[in-house]
């Protein structure tokens, strides 16, 4: 029985000490790769400077084009990432300051994600090889029901979180292999293939964000111009008093709902084509940006 109490014991340690290494090979792996997301393109830098930057869900990556920005020299980038809430957009920025980005103007796209305060799990799995190394991760998880298990356990979230941290990702990385994600300024054009052209909203409910919040208290901080934006959805969605119901708590933040309408301009209900970005994005430039 005792030996049998040893080697159980030897084998638990030699697993743990195999997880710590395989931790510590993954994240070294993350902190030498800077061009496969937004993620560790923000986490992995130091001091840019931008005009304008983007952030927000892929309402923001897909609708808003960088290049109409630059063609006005104003320098930009698309920091919205699909699947993204304000959870994420608010971390990133929180990396950004730290990194000393000097931001004149944040546009925020902020609607949809407006009615709920939680992660995606999809986007915030990028931020978690960092999570040992930066202060403003371990705080923003430091509520979520998991954080021990994703803190304290070695190896624990590249496991948990395989799909999107996991070693096909790792070894991509390894290999240097790119992604689209960082072209075109961070935009991501949709095409004009027809996708959902009907959607109903009538469940979500906006609410007092606490993710906007920060948001808007770090903008404040570091003399940001907050820009908060609500994009165009389809003329075939139900609910669409859900973006006067946003300016009922949230007055500041700028209806362009219904600036582009026409279904020849979207590629589903909730995202336009290109085409229809290009429509937005020069309607915005000329209401706030006239003067560049």
């Amino acid at each position: 029985m005792k030996q049998f109490l040893i080697y159980t014991a030897k084998i638990l340690l030699l697993t743990f000490l195999l997880l710590v290494i395989l931790d510590i090979v993954y994240t070294q792996v993350y902190l030498n790769s800077s061009y496969r997301g937004k993620i560790d393109y923000v986490y992995n830098s130091n001091a840019r400077e931008y005009d304008v930057v983007v952030l927000g869900s892929s309402r923001a990556n897909n609708h808003f084009v960088t290049a109409l920005f630059e063609e006005k020299r104003i320098k930009a980038f698309n920091y919205g990432m699909s699947g993204g809430h304000l959870f994420e957009a608010d971390l990133l920025l929180k990396l950004m300051v730290e990194r000393k980005y000097k931001i004149k103007n944040l546009i925020l796209e902020t609607d949809l994600n407006l009615s709920n305060e939680s992660r995606s799990d999809a986007v915030t799995a990028k931020f978690l090889p960092y999570i040992h190394l930066s202060e403003p991760i371990q705080k923003q998880f430091l509520s979520e029901p998991d954080f021990r298990l994703i803190y304290y356990v070695p190896f624990y979230r590249y496991i948990k979180f395989d799909n999107a941290i996991g070693f096909r990702e790792m070894y991509n990385r390894l290999i240097h292999e790119q992604t689209n994600t960082l072209k075109n300024g961070g935009f991501y054009a949709l095409q004009n293939k027809k996708g959902n052209m009907k959607n109903d909203i009538r469940a979500l409910k906006p609410i007092h964000n606490k993710y906007y919040e920060e948001i808007k208290e770090i903008c404040k901080t570091n003399d940001i111009n907050l820009i908060a934006i609500m994009t165009p959805m389809c003329s075939n969605t139900k609910g669409l008093d859900y973006f006067e119901k946003v300016n009922k708590i949230y007055p500041e933040i700028h209806n362009y709902e219904n600036v582009v309408l026409e279904d020849k301009y979207f590629s589903s209900c909730g995202h336009m084509n290109d085409a229809g970005a290009k429509l937005f994005t020069a309607k915005v430039i000329k209401d706030f940006f006239s003067n560049y």
